[in-house]
């Protein structure tokens, strides 16, 4: 898998309409703003989208810019204030965060960053409400993995689960945890099954159980991915393979990792392949019957080849609506902000935005989050009015 950029893999255009499994409705009147631009000192190029605390502040990183231009954490609020809480760049705190970031009851923000650290693999950082910043762990490049992209799921007990996108035993990535007082565990390594997927670029999911599911963007069967659990024995983990992606209808190259509804069942994206017009990647469902699980696609997107959604989806249990972006899809070639809303055994799609790839911003790799009064918050890598990406918010 290539490193993301900031020039999206040439991809082939091929108009028409999604029909897959599904209706496709007509995109409606939205309200659209940038809340705010960045500006390089205060950070640029997000690759991932944001959190959002109890007073609905957002948090999220910027790949680069900031002080050392290795990238920051910010804080912004809902009407665009930005604040810098953490330049990294200061030897081994880490570089160039690619991972959204995940916030404790005390209000402590933890993620990852690509880069950086002791051994220049990557680390996984904690950082307290006033900017102070911790390293817990810093990859050696080795055995222990490297390069991490995604962000970190935490337990009750205050321990954090994410992946690598390389490193391990086979070089394949691995899944780790991190104790609050960081130490490291890889709780496997991919390449080391038959069919076995490689490269994670999402992060894990955890169960009430201490299950984690997740997703592998490479290898398995037919070399396009799989979706995984990975089930604790004692001290060990046994990997259960619940999907081989095999570019077919149900997509390949899951990009995005997975979530949970109320009922238990898991939802996630593929960033290609499916039923819709060009290929733009697929919408799944996985629902958990006796003691396995059934797979079923719900929507195919129409776009380019590797022109989906590449963060996790967003899932309102009060409307069972799925939301989320796609990184360069829609009329602009830009991305766009979608929506999928069950009705009648059907998923209907709606587009509530459509990038220009100007001032409003250009490649989403955001997921987006929602307020109590329904907006939605997600971040553009590029565009905006430097150019550098912005924060923008969609009122459905």
């Amino acid at each position: 898998m290539k490193h993301f950029s900031s020039t999206p893999t040439p991809l082939l255009f091929i108009a028409g309409l999604a029909l897959s499994l599904s209706l496709s409705s007509p995109a409606r009147a939205q309200s659209f703003s940038v809340i705010h631009n960045f500006a390089g000192n205060d950070g640029s190029g997000p690759l991932a989208g944001m959190a959002m605390d109890a007073k609905e502040n957002l948090y999220g990183t910027a790949s680069s810019g900031g002080v050392y231009g290795d990238g920051v954490v910010f804080k912004a609020s809902r009407n665009g204030e930005e604040m810098v809480l953490h330049n990294f760049g200061h030897g081994t705190d880490g570089s160039t965060p690619e991972s959204s970031v995940t916030i404790n009851a005390a209000g402590d923000l933890f993620g990852t960053t690509f880069a950086g650290g002791a051994s220049n693999s990557g680390t996984v950082f904690k950082i307290s409400p006033k900017g102070a910043e911790v390293v817990l762990y810093s990859f050696a490049g080795g055995a222990d993995g490297a390069n991490p992209i995604a962000g970190l799921a935490m337990d009750n007990l205050g321990n954090l689960y994410g992946t690598t996108s390389t490193g391990g035993i086979f070089n394949a990535g691995t899944v780790f945890k991190v104790s609050p007082t960081g130490k490291h565990t890889v709780l496997y390594s991919f390449g080391q099954a038959v069919n076995d997927g490689s490269t994670p670029v999402a992060g894990v999911t955890l169960d009430p159980k201490g299950n984690l599911y997740g997703t592998t963007s490479l290898a398995g069967s037919s070399g396009y991915g799989t979706v995984f659990q990975l089930k604790p024995s004692g001290a060990e983990w046994t990997e259960v393979i619940l999907h081989q992606f095999e570019m077919q209808s149900d997509g390949g190259t899951p990009y995005a990792g997975l979530i949970f509804d109320h009922a238990g069942s898991l939802y996630g994206a593929a960033t290609q392949g499916g039923d819709g017009s060009g290929g733009g990647g697929t919408i799944f469902e996985l629902t958990p019957a006796g003691s396995g699980w059934n797979f079923q696609v719900l929507y195919g997107l129409a776009g380019w080849n590797i022109s989906g959604t590449f963060r996790d989806l967003l899932y309102d249990s009060s409307t069972r609506t799925i939301y989320a972006t796609t990184h360069c899809d829609g009329a602009n070639d830009s991305g766009t902000v979608y929506e999928l809303t069950s009705s009648g055994g059907t998923w209907l799609y709606t587009q509530l935005y459509t990038f220009t790839g100007g001032s409003d911003g250009l490649y989403l790799f955001s997921n987006l989050v929602m307020d109590k009064a329904g907006n939605l918050y997600g971040t553009a890598f590029q565009g905006g009015a430097n150019a550098m990406g912005d924060i923008f918010q969609v009122k459905p």
